[in-house]
């Protein structure tokens, strides 16, 4: 454990909760996403939250920071430094890029689970990360290799034995989930296919900057990191794998007027004498048995990202452009569960033996403030097929 000026005594017994359940602890508890895991792993019915850390708030109660979860955790908050959450036994890391990376290392996966929610393990070529992320890959490689991609419809299998998650980003989540079915049923070219994607102000995290004033985004859309956004090697490298051949693509990502959610639209030609029933096919057979997956089945029927907020559904339909023999696919989810926190639980859930479902009944958002929100509980179900409409 390390010494810090705001380091906090924390006593880690493992499955301590009376039921047995597996303790868990939250690094990086006080960005966005660390305070989704935080909500959602106090009203998980198979774990008990023991630790919680924060690189500004060390020494402060977690309910201080966000009144919401007053009675819910009232847990002190530690030094992200502080390596006594790595004697729990599944350990989140919701921390900038280079937290995770510098603090583990191999030995800390033989007693702790980890799953990370930043960018270090994803991607498995060192030069790769050193030309997307411009500085020297600080992960160790052992780690590098054995991590696994956690996008849990794609990997299930995997992620369910594994000790190291990677977990993936908000943008890639919805672009792969949108095009996986079709990339590998070889029925889209994977040369050219183009991304568009929106997220709400959420997706920049809790960091104070000048570009997100109030005055700066509201009643205004804006592109950024056009056309080297981060996500795009991550999503490549899923595509190739699957697709067993290269595939290259351009992302342009723009900040939308709102707290949270996250909608991407793709486009990418068909092969030859491809129809709507092939793509439907695919989906239908790819998604069959994934609780999260909601299929909409009319061409002219889009996701929309109210359906999602709250919930870790995604949430995707198609239409064919056969004047010019193309595909639009658009997919919708909230940034902050199923692009990050409640996938990680749903991977969390695999890697325990538990259903995946466990932790994950869906909320939906009926307050939309970031940190004083209210909830509509509904359950998830399968959504095997099309249906012609949507409703949370």
């Amino acid at each position: 454990m390390s010494s810090t000026p705001h380091s906090v005594t924390t006593t880690i017994v493992k499955t301590a909760n009376a039921r047995g359940t597996a303790s868990v602890s939250v690094y990086g508890a006080t960005g966005y996403a660390g305070c989704e895991l935080v909500r959602l792993l106090v009203a998980h019915p198979d774990v008990h939250l023991q630790f919680v850390g924060s690189q500004t708030y060390a020494g402060q109660k977690l309910s201080s920071v966000f009144p919401s979860l007053n009675g819910q955790c009232d847990l002190t908050c530690s030094d992200n430094r502080d390596l006594a959450g790595l004697l729990t036994d599944v350990a989140f890391f919701a921390c900038p890029p280079g937290v995770a990376a510098s603090q583990l290392k191999p030995h800390h996966l033989d007693n702790c689970r980890i799953i990370d929610l930043s960018a270090d393990f994803r991607l498995k070529n060192i030069e790769i990360i050193e030309q997307w992320y411009g500085t020297k890959a600080a992960a160790d490689a052992g780690l590098l290799g054995e991590s696994v991609y956690g996008l849990t419809e794609l990997n299930k299998s995997t992620i369910a034995g594994a000790r190291l998650i990677a977990n993936p980003g908000c943008y890639a989540t919805a672009t792969l989930l949108a095009l996986a079915p079709l990339v590998k049923s070889g029925l889209i070219e994977t040369k050219g296919i183009i991304v568009d994607g929106k997220s709400g102000v959420s997706g920049a995290g809790r960091t104070a900057s000048l570009a997100l004033h109030y005055n700066e985004v509201n009643e205004s859309i804006k592109t950024y990191k056009a056309p080297h956004h981060r996500h795009i090697p991550e999503i490549e490298q899923l595509l190739a794998s699957l697709g067993n051949e290269d595939v290259t693509m351009t992302f342009a990502a723009h900040l939308v007027p709102m707290n949270r959610g996250l909608l991407v639209t793709a486009y990418a030609s068909l092969k030859p004498a491809v129809s709507s029933h092939d793509i439907q096919s695919a989906y239908a057979d790819h998604y069959a048995n994934e609780p999260f997956i909601r299929l909409i089945g009319s061409e002219n029927n889009f996701p929309e990202t109210r359906w999602v907020t709250g919930t870790n559904f995604c949430d995707i339909g198609f239409a064919i452009d056969e004047r010019c023999n193309k595909i639009v696919v658009v997919s919708a989810l909230d940034n902050l569960i199923k692009g990050a926190a409640g996938q990680a639980i749903q991977n969390m859930n695999l890697m325990l033996g538990l259903p995946e479902t466990a932790g994950l009944g869906q909320h939906k958002v009926i307050v939309k403030s970031p940190h004083q929100m209210q909830y509509q509980t509904t359950s998830p179900g399968k959504h095997s097929g099309y249906s012609q409409s949507q409703a949370v």
